[in-house]
């Protein structure tokens, strides 16, 4: 009997040790911007490790259900947000700006472009006139197509602009002409099922548009109020991605186990293709600069999607980020 009590008095100290590590985490909250994709995979490889642990923070992610992103993280339902530049930007520079910022860009270059059908033969924007496109009803998408058509010489006001039902590549064949793909997955996926398309990088059509697409933000209230935590935060999650980086087909399958449907053949070419993309130019994950979110900046100026330019430093900070 002594030697059964003394078993429970050990079990019990040990969870109750136990207990009281879990509550000295600190909760944080990611919310994404869409489903789980290998553009998040840096911090899912943290998660897994248990990097973020080890820094002391308990990190849920999760995906939007409430509306945009931003407006959620500027509103305090999450502490960090997937976003990209021009929502921070439209964000900052609105009648009821948002009070968020930019943190990390989880990709240096934008690796995003207009696709359409190889069989149908348009190879330029030069060939989007009388064209219909399926957007996805950002609020600078019209400007970007607006310019690379008249950049081109085509008339974009004879572009029939449908919203994107979801249906995916295969509409390309229909009454859709032309689409904008994500290359680390929807060009991918093309290949996948040997569906040939013509695409076009948009930062290759206008030096402007090669934007931060995704990054991370979070509100101007946990900087001011938790800077520690930002620090850790960005401490796991950036050796998440620079594991990432060295060991693309392992973090496949690490995000493959949070997300058991999809297809590890498009998560393994997905991760390999983003191993290069991640730190590409760059020195330490997640460096931004002046430079890019000035040339985006006045290109929305320049097509009136926002009235005044925003200072860079107004929407972005390198402050939190790792050493290299």
């Amino acid at each position: 009997m002594k030697k059964l009590l003394v078993c429970l008095l050990v079990l019990l100290l040990a969870f109750s040790s136990l207990a009281l590590a879990e509550g000295e985490l600190e909760d944080v909250t990611v919310i994404l911007d869409y489903v789980p994709n290998t553009n998040h995979t840096g911090m899912y490889v943290a998660l897994y490790k248990g990097w973020y642990e080890e820094e002391g923070l308990n990190v849920e992610i999760i995906e939007p259900t409430e509306g945009a992103t931003a407006t959620l993280i500027a509103v305090g339902k999450g502490d960090f947000g997937i976003s990209y530049q021009e929502e921070v930007t439209m964000a900052l520079t609105s009648e009821d700006p948002l009070p968020i910022r930019a943190v990390a860009a989880v990709i240096q270059h934008n690796t995003s472009g207009f696709a359409t059908w190889a069989g149908k033969d348009i190879t330029s924007p030069a060939d989007f006139g009388g064209k219909t496109y399926s957007c996805w009803g950002g609020p600078g998408e019209a400007a970007v197509i607006n310019a690379v058509m008249t950049e081109a010489g085509a008339d974009f006001d004879t572009l029939n602009i449908v919203i994107s039902d979801g249906s995916g590549f295969a509409a390309l064949e229909g009454d859709v002409d032309i689409m904008w793909f994500y290359e680390a997955w929807d060009n991918i996926k093309c290949e996948l099922a040997d569906f040939d398309i013509n695409y076009m990088p948009v930062r290759e059509l206008d030096e402007r548009l090669d934007y931060y697409t995704p990054l991370l933000i979070t509100s101007t209230d946990v900087i001011e109020n938790r800077p520690e935590m930002v620090r850790k935060f960005l401490a796991a999650t950036s050796r998440g991605y620079v594991y990432a980086i060295e060991n693309p087909d392992e973090c496949a399958e690490i995000l493959g186990s949070y997300v058991p449907d999809y297809d590890m053949e498009l998560l393994y070419r997905s991760q390999n293709y983003l191993a290069d993309k991640y730190m590409e130019d760059v020195d330490r994950w997640g460096e931004m600069n002046d430079e890019v979110w000035d040339r985006y900046t006045q290109f929305l100026v320049d097509y009136g999607v926002i009235d005044e330019p925003i200072a860079a430093a107004d929407c972005y900070t390198n402050e939190f980020l790792p050493e290299a």
